[in-house]
């Protein structure tokens, strides 16, 4: 688990703690073997059974059939439930009867499928407690936080736990669903759900979501009530296309779903400097920067953006997908693994239904189309703040008398761009030539 997703832990776990408490329960926290420990509470309180929500990452699905199976050994009943997805990843499949690898044809089979109920707790149900409650280690023992306090930002975003998400889930359905299929490109704006850490850590279900939409269909009779509200559960479905592949192909997270990929001539040779640079939001392109400082101060990263600085690494530093993926990775309070690859290799034009890799993002041309007045820009690098809208998006194509007034000074307080977009595009498309031993012509994405 990375820095980002344990911090999210820590305030989740003393949430769920409160909760419980709440509820006449208590969270109990153990450390070592999971099957001995369980089979040790179980002795302790008399408890009748063992129940858990299921995840599909591979090491977990492995860990979590051997529990299954030393408990059941041990007389002990042991059920696990569907909780993370609206459908099993082993449920789904095409007509031929394996894994669909395009997203289109997996949601459109899916939407034709019914989706069960969201399961609520009715308020003040007391939860059954042990005459003795185990020992349990403090949730600070676990020492999830970070010594160096780099996560000073969080705490301002985010509220982890269910009242939160709850909280996220409601907002989020009033004000801005409604506009979600043109807002959730604007990263200047509150357009996006933002429900991916919750929805990550299991504090918020995809079934709970889907309820919250049905619910705004009341009034209109109609389902999805607008375009918004459709587009966004496509991104539900992106989320579970994404656990569908990883369900499937459990090699990906390291691996090219796409074998061919796996011989691409990555620059390896760039250098650790170029890669340290995109990573602290120092590439001298500011929407790339912006998305960079965004995550870094927050932990969080717009959707749009995602794209454009992965783009950036694979295409324009021509850096393999892996090291994208390991620093989002650490630095994401919702680290997925299954979207985490999904995204990736989408990125890196390797995975399932993936963007062509000759397809590159033009960093200057994304943020003039998406931050077109340069807010988003301006408050993730401040150095750039009093440049004007038309030159904040290529500031070392502004004038000298812009720069000087604006207090920017290329090279000393704002790098100039670490490479070229025309040569790296060039060099990349030259890179897929190789790899396909043939000339790939495409107008710039743009």
């Amino acid at each position: 688990m990375g820095g980002a997703s344990r911090w999210w832990l820590h305030h989740s776990l003393m949430a769920l703690e409160a909760s419980l408490r709440e509820r006449g329960s208590r969270l109990v926290v153990a450390r070592g073997n999971s099957a001995t420990v369980l089979k040790e509470f179980v002795a302790s309180t008399g408890a009748g059974a063992v129940f858990w929500n299921r995840r599909y990452e591979p090491a977990v699905i492995a860990r979590d059939s051997a529990i299954k199976s030393e408990l059941s050994a041990a007389g002990i009943e042991a059920k696990s439930f569907n909780s993370a997805l609206l459908f099993e990843p082993h449920t789904i499949k095409n007509r031929q009867g394996g894994p669909f690898q395009v997203f289109t044809p997996f949601w459109k089979h899916c939407l034709e499928l019914p989706i069960a109920p969201a399961t609520k707790l009715a308020p003040g149900v007391q939860i059954p407690a042990p005459e003795k409650w185990p020992r349990s280690l403090e949730i600070a023992g676990l020492e999830l936080r970070p010594e160096i306090k780099w996560d000073a930002g969080f705490a301002s975003v985010w509220q982890p736990g269910e009242a939160g998400a709850a909280a996220r889930l409601k907002v989020f359905a009033a004000r801005a669903m409604e506009n979600y299929a043109d807002a959730r490109n604007l990263p200047d704006r509150d357009g996006t759900s933002r429900l991916s850490p919750w929805l990550h850590f299991g504090e918020l279900g995809p079934r709970q979501v889907w309820a919250a939409v049905q619910a705004k269909s009341k009034d209109s009779g109609v389902f999805p009530p607008s375009n918004g509200a459709r587009v966004f559960l496509s991104e539900i479905g992106w989320r579970e296309f994404a656990h569908h592949l990883l369900f499937h192909f459990p090699r990906t997270p390291e691996q090219p779903l796409r074998a061919d990929f796996e011989k691409f001539p990555w620059a390896e040779d760039v250098g650790e400097e170029k890669l340290r640079a995109w990573q602290r939001g120092r590439t001298g392109y500011p929407i790339v920067d912006a998305g960079m400082r965004q995550l870094w101060h927050t932990g969080w990263m717009h959707n749009r953006v995602r794209m454009v600085v992965a783009s950036f690494l694979v295409k324009h530093l021509r850096l393999n997908w892996t090291h994208g993926a390991a620093w989002f990775w650490d630095t994401l309070v919702d680290a997925d693994l299954s979207s985490n690859t999904l995204g990736w290799q989408w990125s890196a034009g390797c995975g399932a239904d993936a963007a062509p890799y000759f397809r590159v993002f033009a960093p200057v041309l994304q943020g003039l189309k998406f931050d077109g007045d340069g807010d988003y820009v301006r408050r993730w690098v401040p150095e750039l703040a009093k440049l004007p809208a038309e030159n904040i998006h290529a500031p070392w194509e502004a004038p000298m008398h812009v720069l000087a007034e604006a207090g920017v000074r290329l090279g000393d307080n704002y790098p100039h761009p670490i490479v070229d977009h025309a040569t790296a595009r060039k060099a990349a498309l030259a890179a897929f030539k190789q790899l396909r031993g043939r000339a790939v012509v495409e107008a710039d994405a743009g």
